[in-house]
């Protein structure tokens, strides 16, 4: 939030029966809804000169005054005890297979808690104590990232020359990176490839989009392995190969060709699966896997493959699907 403080906002006809909460987030672009609720909590948003409450109902002609930004705890990476799958170890790199809902480093969240705590760098930290400080104090050893609710294979350096020989690879676009996604609907193609460049959403600031301007370069090369005809609908198994690492790349071209990763609600994935039954299913992370990541050692110079299966929840959900 860059705006002067405080602010004064008049509620308009058109925005009667809107919650207040939903309301500021539409009016202060470039604050997410889980910020704008914060400032409710910390008492910085004023309707009528009374302190507001997310769930308040707009009737019109209200004045909202925000009195100043959301008070944060600072970022800070931290050693946890936390399990990790280590595919591969040496001297300068370590490969792990992250789980859905680790996030990479320190980032948003309403509670230092959630801002802090659990993430892969702290789990590193713990395991090999010290790890490549090119990415800075929060970011030790990370030299790419998955998404919070992405699995699979993430390569982390532990001095600053591994560091910046992996990210001149990665700089190169010599990095191979695949990985298996569940998309909604039958693919037109059997293989196809996504140009599309990638912006912020100027609206929805946590969201990416292809429909700005000033995008990134971003491509996305796909490949439909199996059509799945359920009593939940069609979908599409793809292996996904990206020549770049934009945020939020491989869902941001899917959900453009209106194929969104199944279970990435924010770019438009139902929720729950329904069936003509009235059954339903929800799968509670993203359908998106790093399976397999290719590189050359930044020391020793030799090819490196790994790989990775399915993690067991999304092959029991595919399997349940299939059946």
């Amino acid at each position: 939030m860059t705006e002067p403080f405080p602010i004064s906002i008049s509620v308009a006809p058109d925005d009667v029966g809107k919650r207040v909460d939903q309301f500021l987030t539409a009016q202060l672009k470039e604050t997410s809804r889980a910020r704008v609720q914060q400032l409710i909590a910390e008492r910085k948003v004023l309707v009528n000169d009374a302190a507001a409450k997310a769930s308040l109902r707009l009737r019109g002609g209200e004045r909202i005054v925000v009195l100043g930004a959301v008070e944060l705890p600072p970022l800070r990476a931290m050693a946890e005890e936390i399990p990790l799958d280590i595919v591969y170890e040496d001297d300068d790199l370590a490969v792990i297979n992250k789980a859905a809902g680790m996030m990479v480093h320190a980032g948003a969240g309403p509670t230092e808690e959630d801002r802090n705590r659990g993430t892969l760098v702290n789990a590193l930290l713990h395991r090999f104590g010290k790890l490549s400080g090119l990415g800075g104090e929060l970011r030790p050893g990370i030299v790419h990232r998955l998404d919070k609710n992405t699995s699979g294979l993430i390569v982390v350096a532990k001095n600053d020359e591994a560091h910046r020989r992996l990210a001149a690879q990665f700089a190169r676009r010599e990095v191979k990176k695949t990985y298996l996604a569940l998309a909604h609907g039958w693919m037109k193609q059997e293989r196809g490839t996504i140009r599309s460049s990638i912006s912020r959403d100027r609206v929805r600031r946590t969201r990416m989009t292809t429909a700005g301007e000033g995008g990134r370069e971003a491509i996305t090369h796909y490949t439909v392995q199996r059509r799945i005809d359920s009593r939940m609908g069609k979908f599409s198994l793809l292996e996904v190969q990206i020549d770049t690492g934009r945020t939020h790349q491989i869902r941001v071209h899917l959900a453009s060709l209106r194929h969104p990763v199944v279970g990435d609600t924010l770019y438009g994935a139902p929720r729950q699966l329904q069936a003509k039954d009235g059954s339903s299913v929800s799968l509670g992370r993203n359908f998106l896997h790093a399976a397999e990541l290719r590189f050359v050692h930044p020391r020793t110079q030799e090819a490196l493959s790994f790989s990775r299966e399915l993690p067991a929840e999304l092959a029991r959900f595919l399997a349940g699907l299939e059946s």
